[in-house]
This record gives structure tokens, sequence and C-alpha cells, in this order.
């Protein structure tokens, strides 16, 4: 489910120890439903959440706007904070997650995102607005976590990377149809076509907070909790602790910055440093949703594993690299040739995006005490979330200020960061043998 509204939002593998393709449930191409009927259940919730929140996206902003009469500069400031307040609070919901149940706090996180997502409609002054947006925002990026905890719960281990490609698919899919619902809206510009949408998008977080609860857990975590030996205490908040998971996630963070050199980044690049037409930045966003959708599963059925995954950071650095370099020479051409080389690095990004989301989703799971997958995948979630806020500041006064100069900062830290991803992982695996869904 998507958890900001920031976000977009992603191999080689020659690892023998990789499960038959027969045995995967998101592997059949030809089938548009996977066989698996918990990932049916969960690709369900997730349709339904991405439906809503890409109807809202477009129009969330202008509603606060145009529609409260809210200054644009306050607004970005309030989300600003509550995205803050969402990174702080992403490791407590791990956390509660590995206490309660992570499908029991999902399903509180999300039905409290729908209560606080439909109380934008109340708004009419700056502090109420404040207190809905952190609430509301806060609530979904603390999610995160939580809900990687919950595929942790009812996935697979040996599927589960390639079932959240195919979640990532749905995703993908859903929030293209929702926003061409919402560029509908944004041409009826009433109050009440917003409120209409905010409604319903309120009502796609009650939606999965009821059906969660239903998804099976899976059989591995059954036998983990009814092992005696799985009863040793452990400490709850270890992922904190953990240096090299930290430094993992730290890693994986910087290259998340790509998701905002995406939305925020190349628009602005393109309208005040080339010659390409506005609608480019349009062009490159329809490329990178449908590339994504027919890359993730097949990419990460070949980063599922903890040597190919590490493999495929590495690769999704470098092509980071590459393409900000292919942005970088796009300032000085004609506008079609212009076009062509922002079509081609935004090409490159989304081979990068797909390596570095399947190899992120391995190296978060595997690398984690099995046992307190909330508290890990907390830390993981927020370490995005961090990321994807620091990004559009650190694109704007990098390539949108200094231009080739930036770009070449921008190329060398994304490469940096996917080449160091090997030693971090190294480090991890001599940390300790309790890492992973290992029996």
């Amino acid at each position: 489910m998507s958890t900001t509204p920031a976000t977009s939002a992603s191999h080689r593998d020659d690892d023998t120890t990789a499960e038959p393709r027969s045995d995967n449930p998101a592997s059949r191409p030809a089938r548009l439903l996977p066989a698996d009927p918990t990932l049916r259940r969960a690709g369900l919730l997730v349709l339904l959440n991405a439906l809503g929140n890409g109807l809202y996206f477009p129009l969330g902003v202008l509603y606060f706007t145009r529609i409260v009469g809210l200054d644009a500069t306050a607004v970005g400031l309030g989300m600003t904070v509550a995205g803050l307040v969402g990174v702080v609070a992403g490791v407590p919901a791990g956390r509660a997650a590995d206490r309660w149940g992570a499908r029991r706090v999902g399903s509180w996180l999300w039905g409290a995102c729908g209560v606080a997502t439909a109380s934008y409609t109340l708004v009419h002054s700056y502090a109420g607005f404040l207190a809905a947006v952190i609430c509301g925002t806060g609530l979904q990026m603390a999610s995160r976590g939580v809900q990687g905890a919950i595929y942790a719960d009812v996935l697979p281990a040996q599927t589960r990377v390639a079932a959240r490609a195919y979640l990532r698919t749905v995703t993908n899919v859903a929030m293209g149809v929702g926003g061409g619902f919402g560029a509908i809206v944004l041409q009826l510009d009433t109050r009440g076509a917003y409120v209409t949408v905010i409604l319903i998008n309120a009502v796609t977080f009650w939606a999965p907070a009821l059906m969660v609860r239903r998804l099976p857990v899976a059989p591995h975590v059954l036998a983990r909790k009814a092992d005696p030996a799985g009863a040793a205490p452990v400490d709850r908040w270890r992922a904190v602790r953990d240096r090299p998971y930290l430094t993992v996630t730290v890693l994986n963070a910087v290259l998340a910055v790509q998701y905002t050199l995406a939305e925020v980044g190349l628009p602005l690049w393109i309208v005040e440093r080339t010659e390409a037409p506005r609608w480019t930045a349009a062009l490159l966003a329809i490329v990178n949703c449908v590339l994504v959708a027919v890359l993730q599963v097949r990419v990460a059925r070949r980063a599922s594993q903890v040597p190919s995954a590490v493999r495929a950071m590495g690769w999704a650095g470098l092509l980071l690299g590459a393409a900000c370099a292919v942005y970088a020479l796009s300032a000085g051409l004609s506008p079609v040739w212009a076009v062509l080389a922002l079509t081609v690095g935004a090409v490159v990004q989304v081979l990068a995006e797909v390596l570095s989301a399947a190899g992120g989703w391995t190296l978060g799971y595997e690398l984690a005490d099995a046992r307190l997958h909330g508290v890990y995948q907390g830390v993981f979630g927020a370490g995005m979330s961090a990321g994807m806020m620091a990004g559009p500041a650190l694109v704007t006064v990098t390539a949108i200020q200094h231009g080739t100069t930036g770009w070449a900062v921008l190329g060398a830290m994304f490469a940096a960061a996917g080449l160091a991803v090997r030693p971090a992982v190294r480090w991890a695996q001599r940390d300790g043998d309790w890492r992973g869904d290992r029996p």
C-alpha cells in the first residue's frame, strides 16, 4: 500500500539456491492473478489503497491551497513536518507490530489513516490543517515498516520478494488509473469534487484495515512461533543498535533519493535548464510507470537471494550515475534531442529503480532478525522515508542549482552507495547467525 504522498512511489542472478520458478506465485506472466490465494488477497488490498491514493495525490495540495485557501509555502512546510513525524514514528510502529502482531497494528494504522484523511474535509484553518496532515501523513509513513512486517508474516519466505514485486506492479497500475480520474476532478475544480475524492480515499484505507486481519499467517512463521527455542529472550530494540543493518539501511536510503529525482528534480530541470517542452515531464512519468509494471516482477525473480541482491544494488548505483550523466547532457541540446536524451536517461533510471527495489526488499528481510521483523522493517522503512524526504532539497541544491557539476555529485553519490552495499552486507553476515528466515 502506498505510504507517502511523495512516492511514485524497483539483475542478474546465477544463484543455484534460487527457488524453482514454478513454485513462485508471482512468476506466471500469462496469469493476471497469482495462484497463491494469500497473494491475491494482498493484491486486492493494495489495489484498493493505491486507487484511492492515485486519485487523491494530484489534487491534495490544490485542495488546501485553492479550496481551503491556505498559503502554498505554509502547506509545503506543514507536509514536511508531517513527513518528519512519520520517519520518527516508523520504528515504534514496527516495535508495536512485534508486540501485538503486524496484521493487528496494520489494521489500526490504516483505520486511523482513513479517519485522518476524512478529517481533511473539515479543515478551515492552518492549525486544523497541521493537525490533520501530521496525523494522516505521519500514520501513512509509519505504516511502511508495519506493511513490510505483514508481508514477512503472510508470504512464504522463498517467494516473498517476487510477491512484493507483483504487489508493486499492482500499485503502479492502480495509481495510474486513479491519477487519470484525479485529472478529471482537477478539471471540475469544485469543492464538492475535491471532498468526494478525499472521502473515497478515506474508504480505501478503511476497507484494507478490515481485510488485512483475514490474511493467513505463513507456515514458516507458525512453525517458528511454535518452536520452544523461539521463546528465548531477545533484545526487542536490537534493530536500532544493529550497526551493519543500519549501514545497509542508510545506503538503501541514499538510493531511494532516485524517486524524488524523478518526481521533483526532472520536472524542474526540464522547465528551467533544457529546451525540451514541458510535456516531457509527463512523458517520462508514463515511461516510468509502464516499464516498472513490465520489469519489476521479472527483475525480482533474479534478486531473491543475498548475493544477487547485492549485485542488483551495485548495478543500480552505477546505472543511476549513468542516468545523471545523460540528464546533464540534455541541457545544451535542441528540443528534439533534449527529449530523446531525457527519455534515454529515464529508461536507464527505471532499470536502476527496479534493481534497487528488488535488492532492497531481499536485504531488508534477509539481514533482519526473523523474530523481530516489525522493528527491523520499521527501521528499513524509516530509512526509505528519510531518503525520499531529503531528496527534493538534495536534488535542488545539486543538479538544479549547479547543472552539470551538480549532476556529477549526484551520480557519484548513487554509484558510491550502490557499490558500498557489498562490504556492508559482508559485515552484516559476519555479525551473527541469527539473521534471516533460516530455521
